[in-house]
């Protein structure tokens, strides 16, 4: 069972962390990505599918192919972050359940008719799970992000993903020490009574 995080833990993790449109001249490590997976990877997906493709971006070539898939002011915020990271999904997950989960023949229930489009829904769900991962684990180990949807997916799927047309882009984002004169201030939030009730 699980302890509650400090008050300065949660802060961290959601109530004063931002999302980052430019950073400090901190660079960030393969070590540094290689912790932050280590963390994202313990989320929960369905079925312990983890359908996410991760390609991190450390050299400035890197994020210089993905800069030329954005869009607006995306492409400088990309060139200017010590990292980015394509979080990719693949819709072929499930040829990996075997090892991944062992205790039931767990594969079959994405073959058949239908199944590639059920095996599209289920990796879009839990790629998109896995992305959040990243966020709160990049967060946990004091670093910053910049999730962005502005790009074009066919051109980061060409780019990143050459012959794998069972993997496709969900989104992107830049990584690395906030500066904090590149954000505004935060937009609102909605209290509770607004989106949710109770039954």
């Amino acid at each position: 069972m699980g302890e509650p995080l400090s008050e300065a833990g949660l802060d961290t993790i959601f109530r004063t962390a931002r999302t980052y449109n430019g950073y400090t001249d901190a660079p960030v490590t393969e070590a540094d990505i290689r912790s932050i997976y280590d963390l994202l990877k313990m989320g929960p997906t369905s079925a312990n599918q983890h359908p996410a493709r991760f390609v991190w971006l450390l050299s400035q070539e890197g994020k210089n192919k993905l800069a030329d898939c954005a869009t607006g002011t995306n492409p400088d915020k990309i060139r200017k972050a010590p990292a980015a990271v394509v979080i990719g999904m693949d819709w072929n997950f499930h040829e990996h359940l075997p090892d991944l989960f062992p205790h039931a023949d767990a594969k079959s229930w994405f073959e058949g008719e239908g199944a590639l489009e059920k095996r599209k829904e289920h990796a879009f769900r839990n790629s998109s799970l896995q992305g959040a991962y990243f966020i709160i684990a990049a967060r946990a180990l004091g670093f910053d992000t910049g999730p962005m949807s502005g790009f074009d997916n066919a051109k980061v799927d060409e780019a990143f993903f050459p012959g794998q047309p069972h993997v496709k882009s969900n989104f992107i984002s830049t990584l690395g020490h906030g500066d904090p004169s590149t954000i505004f201030d935060r937009s609102p939030r909605p209290e509770f009574e607004r989106f949710n009730r109770v039954g």
